[in-house]
């Protein structure tokens, strides 16, 4: 029953990430291929850091909850791992229609990691804080940033689009203790 819950809460805030990024595909296009995989992960380090400091603060001067930051988490993520399969030679402009295929690919493939490391790990992020949710991202980010500094190389480790993939997972965590419908 958890497992048809999550996957259903999963879906329900995924559709919310979506939905925003594909209305900004409609306004901006693919202006983010510019980007270097170096910046896209400093973007999602802004907007964590940005929720910790409001979680520690509990006070915005932006007048912009942790919502639309936890948003900018996972859509940067899928940002990063469309971005790692392109090469130089792809077009930075895609089309919209190849845009949302390969969106909810990535998804796809991050939801299929969620559920086999919920079924391990026995959903232990329901019991979690937000906080801590929010602080594994920032983890997950150092590590990217370490490995992005070594040239993507690594002796033990996951590498990026793991990461990317748990920051994904761990920031759909938040939206869904969050209520987030």
């Amino acid at each position: 029953m958890a497992q048809t819950n999550t996957a259903t809460e999963f879906d329900d805030v995924i559709a919310i990430c979506r939905s925003l990024f594909l209305k900004k595909t409609k306004d901006y296009g693919t202006a983010w291929r510019i980007l270097r995989l170096s910046s896209i992960t400093d973007q999602i380090f802004i907007k964590a850091q940005r929720i910790r400091t409001l979680e520690d603060k509990k006070v915005s001067l932006v007048g912009e909850g942790i919502t639309s930051e936890y948003i900018g988490i996972v859509n940067y993520c899928v940002i990063a791992m469309m971005q790692s399969d392109f090469t130089e030679q792809d077009p930075n402009e895609l089309p919209f229609d190849e845009v949302q295929s390969i969106f909810d690919a990535k998804v796809k493939e991050t939801k299929d990691l969620m559920f086999a490391k919920n079924h391990d790990y026995g959903e232990a992020w329901r019991d979690m804080r937000i906080s801590s949710l929010t602080d594994l991202i920032l983890m997950k980010i150092f590590r990217v940033k370490q490995i992005e500094d070594n040239d993507g190389q690594t002796l033990a480790s996951e590498g990026v689009n793991a990461n990317y993939q748990d920051m994904l997972n761990y920031a759909v965590f938040a939206l869904i203790k969050l209520g987030v419908k």
